[in-house]
């Protein structure tokens, strides 16, 4: 029975999909039903907490076909691929870095590419993970970093402009913002790095650059 369901921390539209059955989320995303947070979230895997979500029923397909001949049927299934960026205390890309990435139980050895990039193709439903770094090209060598996929809030959102930050080494303190200090001055280095105007309030303007620079 279709139905609206309430978008939880650390969902994600892959993950909502398998949950309820189907292999290829844009059945849900691309439902009329859910056109307007289509518009406004436009990333289907940077939901909200509370964002209402409409679950379509599942529609049977029948084919045809002769009953003494051999059929095959192709599965439309979609894939979900993490990507991270390591960068050093310069901003620097760690290059060529060996790493081990644990996702779900799963380990996968990687090594960044020239502009520290890890991509990694990961379970539809994945919700969490950890990076560990090989070798000395970064003082986080062989320290277990956390990932928590689904968990990025979207950038007009002020837990998603502090997690922005703090990922890209600013500081920006805690989601809730309760720490306004450290998420002022975090803003300011911010516009400061990427020649905006310095006044410590995270507009449409930085907000564009926050979202570029971070990379969603």
């Amino acid at each position: 029975m279709d139905d609206y369901y309430t978008v939880l921390q650390g969902d994600h539209l892959s993950k909502i999909a398998k949950d309820n059955g189907f292999t290829d989320y844009t059945v849900i995303w691309d439902h009329p039903n859910n056109a307007d947070l289509k518009k406004q979230r436009q990333n289907p895997n940077i939901l909200l907490p509370g964002d209402q979500l409409f679950i379509p029923d599942m529609e049977e397909k029948h084919e045809s076909g002769a009953t003494d001949k051999k059929h095959t049927f192709t599965i439309d299934k979609k894939t979900l691929k993490l990507r991270l960026v390591l960068e050093d205390i310069y901003e620097k890309p760690i290059a060529g870095a060996q790493c081990a990435l644990l996702i779900d139980g799963q380990t996968y050895q990687l090594t960044t590419d020239g502009n520290g990039k890890l991509e990694q193709e990961i379970p539809l439903d994945a919700k969490e993970g950890t990076l560990t770094i090989r070798g000395d090209q970064t003082p986080f060598a062989n320290e277990v970093i956390p990932i928590k996929i689904g968990h990025l809030d979207p950038i007009d959102e002020l837990s998603g402009q502090i997690a922005r930050l703090n990922n890209l080494g600013y500081f920006a303190g805690n989601l809730d913002g309760s720490d306004t200090d450290a998420f002022e001055s975090a803003v300011e280095e911010f516009q400061c790095d990427n020649s905006l105007t310095v006044d410590g309030d995270c507009g449409p303007k930085t907000q564009s650059k926050l979202k570029q620079i971070h990379g969603c």
